[in-house]
């Protein structure tokens, strides 16, 4: 049964909605605006011969006009949307403990809007920051496939305190960020997991972050990791290239394997040839063999930091050896590389073979087993190859000279 005073009320918001005088709709529809007025004090019902042309311009259906709106309109939330606000902050509860690193420089925790570090060094005469942003890229969606979430991060950090340790830094915090569709509670408290041990390895501290759900943006079952770090150097001992002079010697730090870079042509390979994930190499299978995460090089190098010892650092990542050790080396001065004495490593072999991919394009991909070049001096080589390798193989690949080419891959 109709609800006479119920359609009133509705004809009134709906005429409001639309920016109508009572005048101005009966003069719409061609009716006095007494009827209008009687109408919406719920006196009299619009004739059958109006109900249309008043849908019309209410923009609604004609049942919807007789129903006086019961389709009622829809509570919007957060919740709906896709955002559970009491979920995220039981994830901020569970994080809080996974963030306490005991690290006394850390001033406050979860909850804040920022993260408090206390910055005095008195050792440090003048402190310089560096600055670093990182994500794991295309290595990511395959440890996402295979389960290798705690890993990826691993891998992320790793390979952050590798970029800053190059110019003689020590990491102190990081702060990381985690975009996704869904919030699982399982994955983010591996993620947060992950990064807090990776720092903790590296002698830094997870300061804070931002676990950001946005379901119209990423699609459920989609994370999006990145981390930042900061690091600390005495400007007087910032490793910069830029004390490479000609005759010094270019040691490499063994990768362990293929580390953060060259993933998109892996997941081509893998794609065009399925049948290599399961297949083995020194006993491993092919995803174990990728999965590795990143050597981190910090804990070979940091004895070496202060010491005047290393000319230039460079972290062999995308672009591998000619396309990082030539940002360090200064005008005039060319590396010679001796591919021949590097022991390149049997993954890289595996998948030069299995692509049919030529030595150009392995060079400029991938760092075939070396994750960093340290330059130094003839005389203080021997120091730093033996102090090196007390943790992982280091040894001589080549020297500096005069040239205009930055580095020069050759085969002796």
């Amino acid at each position: 049964m109709l609800d006479q005073v119920k359609m009133g009320r509705f004809i009134c918001e709906q005429r409001k909605r639309k920016h109508y005088t009572q005048q101005q709709l009966a003069d719409e529809l061609g009716v006095t605006f007494q009827a209008v007025s009687k109408w919406e004090n719920g006196t009299v019902y619009p004739s059958i011969e109006v109900l249309p042309e008043l849908s019309r311009i209410f923009e609604i259906t004609t049942d919807d006009l007789l129903k006086a709106n019961i389709r009622e309109k829809e509570q919007l939330s957060y919740g709906k949307a896709g955002v559970d606000l009491s979920f995220s902050d039981s994830l901020k509860k569970e994080m809080a403990g996974l963030l306490s690193s005991g690290d006394p420089r850390v001033l406050n925790g979860v909850g804040p809007f920022a993260s408090l570090y206390d910055i005095r060094f008195p050792e440090i005469h003048q402190p310089t920051l560096v600055l670093k942003s990182e994500e794991p890229g295309s290595k990511q969606k395959l440890a996402m496939e295979y389960g290798y979430t705690e890993s990826i991060c691993h891998d992320m950090i790793n390979h952050l305190v590798n970029d800053i340790i190059v110019m003689g830094a020590r990491p102190l915090a990081v702060l990381d960020t985690i975009v996704c569709g869904k919030a699982e509670k399982d994955t983010i408290h591996a993620f947060i997991k992950g990064i807090s041990d990776a720092c903790a390895e590296n002698e830094c501290s997870l300061v804070g972050g931002e676990t950001s759900i946005q379901p119209q943006v990423v699609h459920e079952g989609t994370y999006i990791l990145s981390a930042t770090i900061a690091g600390i150097v005495d400007r007087s001992d910032v490793i910069d290239g830029s004390r490479i002079q000609e005759n010094d010697v270019v040691l490499a730090i063994a990768s362990n394997g293929v580390h953060t870079n060259g993933y998109s042509l892996i997941r081509l390979l893998m794609d065009r040839y399925p049948e290599i994930k399961l297949q083995k190499m020194d006993g491993m299978t092919f995803i174990e063999q990728i999965m590795k995460p990143h050597r981190p090089y910090y804990g070979c190098l940091k004895g070496l930091f202060g010491r005047k010892l290393i000319h230039g650092l460079a972290h062999i990542t995308g672009g591998g050896i000619p396309g990082n050790l030539c940002r360090i080396l200064p005008e005039g001065l060319s590396a010679r590389i001796d591919l021949s004495k590097i022991p390149v490593l049997p993954i890289f072999r595996f998948i030069q073979e299995t692509g049919n991919i030529s030595d150009a394009e392995m060079l400029a991909t991938f760092n075939l087993g070396v994750g960093m070049c340290v330059v130094a001096a003839p005389g203080d080589a021997r120091i730093i190859q033996e102090h090196i390798g007390r943790m992982y193989p280091c040894y001589p690949i080549g020297t500096v000279e005069r040239g205009k080419e930055k580095v020069v891959i050759c085969q002796n």
